[in-house]
């Protein structure tokens, strides 16, 4: 299992060579520089029409990723200060910036999240936004330590310690923007 140092973890995301893991506040995350989400593909055996998710340390930095008129963007924003950081994930139009990698049978939408969790936050504060999907083979249960994950996942960066902050092991709730209101694709550990 490459054990790195923080400054390497971000140093080779951000230079889209390697795949890193890291903690959130529901599981842990396998990430990618966007325009490489393919490693997260390839590494998990993931099917093309399963989208990722573009999570980032603030809500700001993932406004430029969505597109809607100003009222959307308003109520959007509205539900992120409510809920974000936290494990809500926002289904949103996407704007031309998102690499059509992340969602390849259909980009015009995508995910967005805010971890809650410190770690997680730091990296994502030094790396910018990346690509994320739980740490887990495809079909597979979320694998919750790094032990499990190195061992499944030998070549993926981690960092040398084990974060002091819970997992909850509940994925994401994931709501789809519908032009109107919120529909709930996924129920996990937030209720709208």
């Amino acid at each position: 299992m490459p054990q790195v140092s923080l400054a390497t973890l971000v140093t080779s995301v951000r230079a889209g060579t390697h795949l890193a893991s890291f903690p959130t506040d529901t599981v842990p995350a396998l990430a990618a520089k966007p325009d490489r989400a393919d490693l997260i593909f390839t590494a998990k055996q993931r099917s093309l029409d399963k989208p990722l998710i573009l999570m980032a340390s603030e809500i700001d930095e993932l406004w430029q990723y969505v597109k809607g008129s100003d009222r959307e963007l308003e109520i959007w924003n509205e539900t992120a200060q409510k809920y974000l950081p936290g494990a809500l994930t926002l289904v949103l139009p996407s704007s031309d910036r998102v690499p059509a990698i992340m969602n390849p049978t259909d980009p015009t939408t995508i995910g967005v999240r805010v971890p809650n969790h410190t770690l997680a936050r730091q990296i994502l504060a030094q790396t910018g936004a990346l690509a994320t999907t739980s740490a887990n083979r495809s079909g597979q249960p979320a694998l919750l330590s790094m032990d499990a994950i190195a061992t499944e996942f030998p070549d993926v960066l981690m960092l040398p310690i084990e974060s002091a902050e819970p997992l909850s092991g509940t994925p994401s709730t994931v709501v789809k923007w519908t032009g109107e209101d919120w529909a709930v694709l996924r129920q996990g550990a937030v209720k709208l």
